[in-house]
């Protein structure tokens, strides 16, 4: 019985270990900043690693009041890529800490 114990103890500094490794990249995360093109660099939008919309770059050329939907699009388009990098981002640096851990309602 005190081997389980000792083990349990064990487990679960090895959780507060792990929790407090993840409290770190998340508060990096925050930092990180990555961006989404589209139109070949025509819009640009930069998200944070928290995925909050950080800049919105949109070059003069594209501008055309006669096809405003046209540069909707793009910037969703690029949104969107900016987005998926951010959680490309959240997933390699925060999976690295609960690899070979099925954890619910972890990544």
């Amino acid at each position: 019985m005190r081997g389980g114990m000792n083990n349990m103890q064990g487990m679960m500094k090895q959780m507060q270990k792990m929790q407090k490794k993840m409290e770190e990249e998340q508060a990096k995360l925050k930092e990180e900043q990555v961006e989404g093109t589209a139109g070949g660099g025509m819009v640009t939008v930069v998200v944070s690693g928290h995925k909050e919309v950080l800049d919105v770059i949109v070059k003069e050329e594209v501008v055309d009041p006669d096809d405003v939907e046209m540069l909707q699009d793009l910037i969703v388009a690029a949104t969107n890529e900016a987005l998926n990098k951010a959680d490309e981002l959240s997933s390699e640096r925060l999976g690295k800490h609960t690899k070979g851990l099925n954890i619910p309602g972890m990544m």
